[in-house]
């Protein structure tokens, strides 16, 4: 039986939950996730979680949010004065937008908050703070 070690390239299939049981993502009717076992492309807590695994094997597990995109940071919230944002912009709360970070790369943020002097962004990501628990089925490993 195949095993995933660290190094090996593996290919999953998942479905991703809040503890709400509210699913974020799922490889369902997808082609299985490929990712090579600890080379720091999968949040922590997966990949640690499908080290081990047989093929075939399920496994369901909850990453505490350390683990998978940390705590919301509040350095992370970004107040904009409103004569800054773009005419063509009509911001409302809940609205995504992209701004550029200081080396000009684009950084998905949500409307938080929207007043006659400022808007407030949040660029944490949108799972931070959240304890995240998958189910996990190993297809393959190569």
């Amino acid at each position: 039986m195949s095993v995933a070690t660290k190094g090996s390239t593996v290919k999953v299939h998942y479905t991703g939950k809040l503890k709400d049981g509210t699913v974020f993502d799922s490889s369902e009717n997808r082609e299985p996730l490929q990712f090579t076992v600890g080379d720091g492309n999968m949040i922590k807590g997966f990949d640690t979680a499908v080290s081990g695994m047989e093929v075939g094997q399920d496994k369901s597990i909850t990453i505490p949010c350390a683990e998978a995109y940390g705590d919301k940071r509040d350095d992370m919230m970004i107040d904009v004065p409103v004569e800054q944002v773009p005419a063509d912009i009509k911001p409302e709360v809940g609205m995504d937008l992209s701004i550029q970070n200081q080396q000009g790369q684009p950084v998905p943020v949500k409307v938080v908050h929207v007043d006659e002097q400022k808007i407030t962004l949040d660029a944490n990501h949108p799972l931070a703070g959240e304890d995240l628990v998958f189910d996990i089925k190993l297809v393959e490993v190569g």
